[in-house]
């Protein structure tokens, strides 16, 4: 395992965060896994030298965070893990749905959002699901335009100040509002984000316009969430699946029930990015999960990519995009066929 520094802070995390979203109950998502199944996996993970766990409180509606704190504690040692979670989202809305007919709920007051009391209430709750006494970084899981910035962020600078966090983090916005608010602190003196976890890929690279020069700019370090975009880049998808992969080619029960991957991907040029990632993992003799994880590892300022891990071979198969090369010829060679994209993940 290589192991990086998140931006310019001394936090030192591995090459490849694990994306505990995948563990929790499937009541929440069909694809989640319970605990016994996540178990190897995240065993696995640790042997291999991963030391990085990604969250979030509205994940299975906190039992994602239950069970990272409890597999981290079975695994690691307090003091050599580093968890990661998030708030923003509703917690007890995550089981309830909505159609057109009956709109899903809305939030109770001081339920969501980045406001004082929202963030004092979530970090406790966060910590009980955990079974820790701190995280190691605190992330806003989106942008909060209903709370005053200087709000939000003094009452992360007392989260971290209180020592229920080590450091903060952000995650999908725009780069006028991340901007903000790092201004803000950097203002009043306020502890500052040190990482910004985004949707980057190779058939979504908007945050290649400002975000990502932003954060390079000014020492922020990037954690890319849906590196493979949500399995699209892994090669089993078609046109006119309905957003479905076929089980029978080896999909994952994600991949065979995920109708998101269509609205954010399946367009002509989109499937042109995947033949050409199919063509060099041919000529290399390895995944095209392989070839998409090693071409975001050479993108500067990219600390660790948050990984899915519902089997045991998509953990190697990411451990081999620690040693792919790839040449500035090979990387624009992936990258030729890709076409702008609306903002995707911000909302």
């Amino acid at each position: 395992m290589q192991y990086v520094r998140v931006g310019r802070s001394g936090l030192t995390v591995s090459r490849f965060a694990l994306g505990m979203m995948t563990y929790g109950t499937p009541q929440w998502r069909p694809w989640v896994l319970d605990e016994a199944a996540a178990r190897p996996l995240v065993r696995a993970a640790v042997e291999a030298g991963i030391n990085f766990f990604d969250t979030a409180d509205m994940y299975s509606a906190g039992a994602s965070e239950e069970i990272t704190g409890r597999l981290v504690r079975e695994f690691c040692r307090r003091d050599e893990a580093v968890i990661a979670t998030k708030v923003f989202f509703p917690v007890d809305l995550a089981f309830k749905g909505g159609n057109a007919a009956t709109p899903a709920p809305r939030p109770a007051p001081n339920t969501s959002g980045l406001s004082r009391k929202r963030i004092f209430a979530a970090i406790d709750a966060s910590l009980r699901r955990l079974g820790t006494d701190y995280v190691d970084l605190y992330q806003i899981h989106r942008f909060d335009p209903a709370t005053p910035a200087e709000e939000t962020m003094e009452a992360l600078h007392e989260v971290v100040k209180s020592g229920k966090a080590r450091y903060i983090g952000a995650s999908s916005m725009y780069a006028w509002q991340f901007a903000t608010l790092q201004h803000v602190a950097e203002r009043h003196g306020w502890t500052r984000f040190i990482s910004m976890q985004n949707h980057y890929n190779l058939v979504y690279r908007e945050e290649e316009r400002e975000m990502n020069p932003y954060c390079r700019a000014t020492g922020v370090g990037l954690l890319p969430w849906s590196p493979l975009a949500r399995g699209f880049l892994a090669g089993n998808r078609k046109p006119g699946e309905g957003g479905a992969a076929d089980r029978g080619q080896g999909a994952t029960p994600r991949a065979a029930t995920d109708d998101i991957a269509q609205k954010f991907y399946y367009r002509d040029a989109d499937f042109a990015v995947v033949a050409a990632v199919g063509e060099l993992a041919r000529d290399k003799g390895v995944s095209n999960a392989t070839v998409a994880y090693a071409w975001l590892l050479h993108q500067e300022g990219v600390c660790s990519p948050i990984v899915g891990i519902s089997k045991p071979g998509q953990l190697e198969q990411a451990l081999a995009a620690l040693a792919l090369p790839l040449s500035s010829e090979e990387r624009a060679r992936l990258e030729a066929p890709y076409q702008p994209h609306p903002v995707i993940g911000h909302g």
